[in-house]
This record gives C-alpha cells, sequence and structure tokens, in this order.
C-alpha cells in the first residue's frame, strides 16, 4: 500500500494525487461478483464458483435456497431477484439457469452481460453448448469462466482473447501428456 512519500520523489507536492490512487486502489480490491452458480431446471447444480468466502454447510444451504427461488419463478419475471441484502442476476439459457450473486449496489444490466458473455465463449468453444457439455467437460467450462472472471471482478472482455488462451492451455496440456508418455518409454526401456 502506498503511504504518500514516494510522491515527494516525483515532485508531487500535494497530497491529494495519493489519496486519489489510494482510494481507486481500495475500489478496485472490492469483490463485485460473490458467485456463480449454473442449475438445470432439475435443480441439479452442474457449475459452482466462490468468490467470497462460504463454509461448506452455508454453500450448500445457499444452492438450496437460490434453485427453489430461481426455478419456480415464472419465465415472465425479471431476471434479478434480491436475497439477503444481496442482488441475484440470473439468466435462462436452454435448460441450465446462469446465476451470479452481487452486492445491492452493482449493476444489474452489467452482470447479466457479463452472463451472456460467458455463454457465447462456450457456444464458441463447445459449438453450440448443452447441459452434457458442461457435465462431462466441466474443468473446460470452470478454464473459460477462470479468463473471463478474477476473483469476481471481469478479467477478459474479448471471446477471441479467451478462446485463444484456452487453447494455448490445451497445448500445455498436451505436450505434458506427450512428454510423460516418452519418459514412461524412456523408464521402461531402462528397466528392461
Amino acid at each position: 500500500m502506498l503511504d504518500g512519500s514516494e510522491f515527494f520523489l516525483f515532485g508531487y507536492e500535494d497530497h491529494s494525487l495519493w489519496c486519489w490512487l489510494n482510494t481507486l486502489h481500495i475500489s478496485f480490491l472490492k469483490r463485485w461478483i460473490h458467485f456463480v452458480l449454473l442449475i438445470s431446471r432439475q435443480g441439479k447444480v452442474r457449475l459452482t464458483k466462490w468468490y467470497s468466502p462460504y463454509s461448506q454447510k452455508e454453500r450448500s444451504k445457499v444452492i438450496r435456497e437460490l434453485s427453489g427461488l430461481i426455478i419456480s419463478r415464472a419465465p415472465k419475471l425479471c431476471n434479478f431477484v434480491e436475497w439477503r441484502g444481496f442482488k441475484v442476476v440470473y439468466k435462462r439459457y436452454a435448460s441450465l439457469y446462469f446465476c451470479m450473486c452481487n452486492d445491492q449496489e452493482d449493476n444489474e444490466l452489467e452482470t447479466l452481460a457479463i452472463i451472456h458473455h460467458y455463454v457465447e465463449t462456450l457456444d464458441r468453444y463447445f459449438g453450440s453448448v448443452c447441459e452434457l457439455d458442461l457435465i462431462f467437460n466441466f474443468h473446460k467450462a470452470y478454464f473459460i469462466l477462470d479468463e473471463i472472471l478474477l476473483a469476481g471482478a471481469m478479467q477478459e472482455t474479448s471471446k477471441r482473447a479467451t478462446l485463444r488462451l484456452i487453447g494455448a492451455q490445451e497445448d500445455l496440456v498436451e505436450a505434458a501428456k506427450e512428454e510423460t508418455g516418452s519418459l514412461s518409454n524412456i523408464i521402461a526401456q531402462a528397466t528392461k
């Protein structure tokens, strides 16, 4: 954290710039999205990502409450729910509900845009994503989410950049598998 003395080194006599930068630094530390849930129409959880600390018992209770609340809502109602002093923003795509929880004062439309961005990125990666893609390739859904959101804040807005990074990550995994395979062959040859 800055203490203000370093600005005198750069010729700043006034602490106002330091105060402004310090405030800016603190505002960036604020967690924006507290958690992400993907829930099927039957109430089964397909993906969870927690950016705020919740115990396992609290997580189970949150999932149970929100899945019951969101699934039972009529389709014509708005996609925002006030819950426990937070705002839950959700959107249904096919048989899945994509839910994000953020603070009351945060912009719901931005959160809806993040949800849509995530779904579009999944669509591009899987080629028309479905629930089965997320069940059998859940680790890739997490990779994509981790590229888009970092500590509950938007990290990457470009779908192309996200997919390029995921492709590079897959290349690294394949290279590691090949290297492991060649190492096991060398060990097998040496032990004969």
